[in-house]
């Protein structure tokens, strides 16, 4: 493992060189076709709204270039050797196409957060409301803005071009680069996580331990025993951040519990795989929770305008809500649909 010292480059990035062979290809396809599969699945597992994001058409951008990649990759393994509009195509040009793509997706997890960030402040506080057709049209441009920004920076970034160019000469090692900006925003992420949980950690405990799991309305839900006010408005963030936290860890423990194994073991993932459609997923409801934190005193959860959230339902683990038919609890109740 190698890393590129900052005097050598403009920017902060891991080399891990490694001793393959161009001629595992193969093992190349197969983990972009395995991360295509779990972007499909994701997207297919998200709750369907007409909410309008950012992140929603980010994903689905990435999902498309995550397939044209597959797709170069395919045409140049099958072919080996071609000429196609005066360039010629080999099996190196596949190591050359990922090593681009993983600096560009090492290069926009800092961008990609901190537009949303100001797409959901925007959201929240309702200073501009363009209409549907414009909304639409002013995310794809973003979207379009926004890789175009970047991959023209790492084409045109001298250190990124000189390492291009060694890997020319030297064809038979293919490296893939990790980047350091997913490693620093999963951190702050945790730690953020990790410090709300100490500091409400014995009512965690106490809803958790109410908790129970049923069907409802044909989804699986958790509810625990909520408060005896039926105020729609929610004017304290100590009482929230517990019922948020469990929002949160309901649906992403298994990630957050990863995302901890690879900070702590310093797995290093190539930028090409660890930018997926699970992580934004991951990013956006840490978004939508921290926006509904911070703004819970003017928030009423009645809006239909407010940010949706594909995997967590943020209104239902605070809203008041009575269950028919079940015995022996305590009523209202507040839901959590998983």
């Amino acid at each position: 493992m190698t890393a590129l010292s900052s005097e050598n480059c403009s920017f902060q990035y891991q080399l891990h060189q490694t001793n393959q062979p161009l001629d595992g290809n193969c093992l190349l396809f197969l983990i972009i076709l395995g991360k295509i599969l779990l972007n499909i699945l994701t997207l297919g597992m998200r709750r369907k709204s007409n909410y309008q994001n950012f992140l929603e058409y980010f994903c689905i951008s990435l999902a498309f270039i995550d397939l044209l990649l597959l797709v170069n990759i395919s045409i140049i393994s099958y072919f080996r050797d071609f000429v196609l509009l005066g360039i010629r195509f080999t099996k190196y040009h596949i190591c050359l196409f990922t090593q681009i793509i993983s600096f560009t997706y090492g290069f926009l997890h800092y961008p990609v957060f901190l537009i949303a960030c100001i797409d959901y402040c925007l959201n929240f506080s309702k200073t501009t409301k363009l209409p549907w057709k414009c909304q639409k049209l002013f995310y794809f441009f973003t979207v379009i803005l926004i890789w175009i920004s970047v991959l023209t920076y790492v084409l045109g970034d001298p250190a990124i071009y000189q390492s291009l160019k060694a890997q020319e000469v030297s064809s038979y090692q293919c490296p893939f680069y990790v980047s350091i900006q997913s490693y620093w925003l999963s951190f702050s992420m945790v730690m953020v996580l990790f410090m709300a949980f100490i500091s409400s950690w014995s009512e965690v405990i106490a809803l958790v331990q109410a908790v129970r799991i049923a069907s409802y309305m044909n989804e699986t839900i958790l509810y625990f025993p909520f408060s005896s006010h039926s105020s729609y408005t929610i004017s304290s963030k100590k009482t929230l951040l517990p019922k948020f936290i469990i929002c949160f860890l309901s649906t992403w423990s298994p990630f957050v519990l990863l995302q901890v194994i690879i900070l702590l073991l310093k797995v290093q993932i190539p930028a090409y795989i660890e930018l997926n459609i699970p992580w934004l997923y991951f990013v956006n409801s840490f978004l939508v929770a921290t926006m509904y934190w911070f703004n819970c005193q003017k928030l009423d959860l009645r809006e239909t305008a407010l940010p949706v959230d594909p995997f967590v339902n943020w209104k239902c683990c605070v809203i008041p809500f009575t269950i028919p038919n079940i015995e022996r609890i305590e009523k209202p109740l507040s839901i959590i649909i998983c």
